[in-house]
């Protein structure tokens, strides 16, 4: 690959094998981070992690989050607060190659500590002498006086610009299915402004985007797979085409 070429800012992520001494601990044990002894290589537009509760996704974006500079409970990397330390020292062991170009912005989204960050924003608004308003880089309004979907995509809109990187961790959790749509058309829009997306996801609909490279996590590790050869995929859609007989098995208990 000719770096000078890349359109990618993130190139690839493995493990530094030579650090570790087993994988019998946590976070090395989990299956995301096994499949790591092989390279992930990441899409210069989006990548998608995709697998079950408690695989690794979220301990393996936290991760690469970190070692690109960012907070571990989101924001950009100028934010440098702790709600509660307990990420895992993942990055410690991450070796991540990166392209000769650098992104001009970025940002981490998690959804389980979006609440963290915006309470940050407003601790940071109210020092008279910080500077301008945090929060008109988010649109002008408090995230907390907006609903959760709202002030995720208040965020994306107003936050989000181009030629960044964007590491976003289950950010359909707030998102009803048409603000998700709505996420696709906002996402490819960046793609088109030369932004890099990591994405770890439950949706359906966001894992439809076309432009991209997806993995799901399975028992051995990562692998690299179809859109409808997910489960994400295949389950959600089993589920809508049979709802009636699934929850005759689902509910079979309860007769």
């Amino acid at each position: 690959m000719n770096l000078l070429d890349s359109k990618h800012y993130l190139l690839s992520a493995t493990l530094k094998e030579e650090k570790i001494d087993g994988y019998d601990a946590y976070p090395l044990c989990l299956p995301a981070i096994r499949g790591l002894t092989d390279k992930l290589m990441f899409h210069d537009a989006v990548t998608f992690i995709v697998g079950e509760n408690g695989t690794g996704k979220s301990t393996l974006l936290e991760a690469i989050a970190v070692s690109q500079g960012f907070n571990p409970e989101g924001g950009t990397k100028n934010f440098n607060f702790s709600t509660r330390s307990s990420h895992s020292n993942l990055s410690d062991y991450l070796r991540i190659a990166k392209a000769i170009k650098r992104p001009k912005t970025g940002y981490f989204l998690r959804a389980e500590s979006f609440y963290n960050v915006a309470t940050e924003i407003e601790r940071l608004d109210n020092e008279p002498s910080f500077g301008p308003p945090v929060i008109d880089s988010y649109g002008g309004v408090s995230l907390h006086e907006q609903s959760h979907g709202e002030s995720f995509f208040a965020l994306m809109q107003n936050r989000f610009g181009a030629n960044g990187l964007y590491i976003l961790d289950e950010p359909e959790a707030a998102l009803s299915p048409n603000r998700q749509m709505a996420m696709i058309t906002l996402l490819h829009q960046l793609v088109n402004q030369g932004c890099q997306f990591i994405i770890a996801t439950h949706s359906p609909i966001l894992l439809s985007y076309p432009n991209s490279t997806i993995y799901e996590i399975r028992e051995h590790g990562l692998v690299q797979v179809d859109y409808e050869d997910t489960d994400t995929y295949s389950v959600t859609k089993h589920y809508l085409n049979n709802h009636r007989s699934m929850l005759d098995i689902l509910l079979e208990e309860e007769k």
